[in-house]
C-alpha cells in the first residue's frame, strides 16, 4: 500500500499543485470583475496543457496523473449526487419534468448528429452532446470514464463549451425582448440551456426573480438526467466492449454512478444532512480541479489546433439545436 502511494504521489502533488494555482486564479478574476467568467476547472486544464507544452513530466509522474484524471474524477462524479433532491426536483410539475426529458434526449441526439456530420471522432461527439444538452463540464467529466475519453477530447470539449457558455450568460437575456418572452419563460429557456446552476443565476437575475427561481429549479431537473444518460451509455457501451458471462450491475453502470443514485437518495430522504453537505461540495469541486489538471497534463496541443474549428462549429450549432428545441417545448406547454 505504502509502495503504491508513493508511486501516485508524485502526479498527485503535480496535479494538486495546478489546481491550488487554477483556484488562486479563479479568486483574482472573481475579485476583478466580480464573477468567475472561467472556472478552475477549465483554468486547470488550461494550466495543465501549458504545463504539458512546457515540459514533459518523466515516467515517475505518470501513474499519479492517470490516478488523478480517472479515479479522482470518479469520486467527484460520485459525491455530486449528494447535491440533489428528488422532491425539489419534482416541485416543476410532472408536464415539465416529462418537457425537459424529452428536450435532453432530444438536444442529445441532434447534438451528436451535427458533430458526426462534422467529421468529430465518435467519443468527442457523444462528450460535446452531453455536455451541450446537460450541463456542460460536469456531464463532460461524468461521461468521459463511462466511454473511455481521450484526455484531448475532453480538454477540447470542456474549453470550446466553457467559452461558448460565457458567450450564452451575455447574450441569453437580449432574447427577453426580442422573443417577447415573459419571466416564467425566459426561467424556463435559461434553465435549458444555461450550463452551470451559478451561470444560470447570472443570465436570469438581471430579467427577474420568478425567471431566477424557475430557471434554478428547471436546471436542477436538467442536471438529474445526467444519471440515466450516464447509465444509458454504460449499457450502450456494454461496459466498453467487454463481454463477461453472467449479470453483474457493476458491469453495465460503472460504481461511481451506482454511488452518485445511492447519494441522490440519501439527500433526498434527509439522511445527509446541510452541514455535511457544506463539507462535501468544496470537495468535489477540488477534486473535479485535481482531475483536469490532470488531464491537461495529458494534451497535446497539436491535437487541439486540428479539432478547435471543427469542435467550435459543433459546439456552436448544437447550442442552437438546444435553444430550438427548449423554444419548442415553452411554445409546447403554453407557458404564459
Amino acid at each position: 500500500m505504502n509502495d503504491r502511494l508513493m508511486r501516485l504521489l508524485p502526479g498527485i502533488a503535480l496535479s494538486a499543485a495546478i489546481s491550488f494555482a487554477a483556484i488562486g486564479l479563479q479568486h483574482l478574476e472573481e475579485a476583478w470583475t466580480g464573477r468567475a467568467w472561467l472556472e478552475a476547472l477549465v483554468i486547470a486544464i488550461l494550466l495543465g496543457t501549458v504545463v504539458r507544452t512546457a515540459w514533459t513530466p518523466d515516467a515517475r509522474f505518470a501513474p499519479g496523473i492517470g490516478f488523478s484524471a480517472k479515479m479522482l474524477l470518479e469520486i467527484a462524479v460520485m459525491l455530486l449526487g449528494a447535491s440533489i433532491s428528488f422532491q425539489a426536483v419534482m416541485q416543476a410539475g410532472p408536464g415539465l419534468i416529462l418537457g425537459i426529458a424529452v428536450v435532453v434526449v432530444v438536444a442529445i441526439a441532434a447534438s451528436y448528429g451535427l458533430c458526426r456530420g462534422l467529421g468529430l471522432p465518435k467519443r468527442m461527439a457523444v462528450l460535446v452532446a452531453c455536455g451541450n444538452s446537460i450541463c456542460g463540464n460536469s456531464a463532460i467529466a461524468a461521461v468521459a470514464p463511462v466511454i473511455g475519453a481521450k484526455s484531448e477530447d475532453v480538454a477540447s470539449s470542456i474549453a470550446f463549451t466553457a467559452i461558448l457558455g460565457v458567450i450564452v450568460v451575455l447574450s441569453l437575456p437580449l432574447l427577453v425582448p426580442a422573443l417577447g418572452l415573459s419571466e416564467t419563460q425566459y426561467g424556463v429557456l435559461a434553465g435549458l440551456t444555461v450550463y452551470a446552476v451559478p451561470q444560470v443565476l447570472a443570465a436570469t437575475l438581471p430579467v427577474g426573480l420568478v425567471s431566477t427561481q424557475l430557471g434554478t429549479l428547471v436546471k436542477l431537473v436538467r442536471v438529474l438526467m445526467l444519471g440515466p444518460v450516464v447509465i444509458g451509455l454504460s449499457l450502450a457501451m456494454g461496459r466498453n466492449g467487454t463481454s463477461r458471462p453472467g449479470f453483474s450491475l457493476n458491469r453495465f453502470v460503472p460504481w461511481f454512478i451506482i454511488g452518485f443514485l445511492v447519494l441522490a437518495a440519501l439527500r433526498s430522504t434527509g439522511l445527509i444532512p446541510d452541514m455535511v453537505l457544506r463539507a462535501i461540495m468544496p470537495l468535489t469541486t477540488f477534486l473535479t480541479v485535481i482531475a483536469m489538471a490532470a488531464l491537461g497534463l495529458g494534451v497535446d496541443l497539436k491535437v487541439l489546433g486540428r479539432v478547435g474549428g471543427r469542435v467550435t462549429l459543433a459546439v456552436t450549432l448544437s447550442l442552437l439545436a438546444l435553444l430550438a428545441v427548449s423554444l419548442g417545448l415553452i411554445r409546447l406547454l403554453n407557458m404564459a
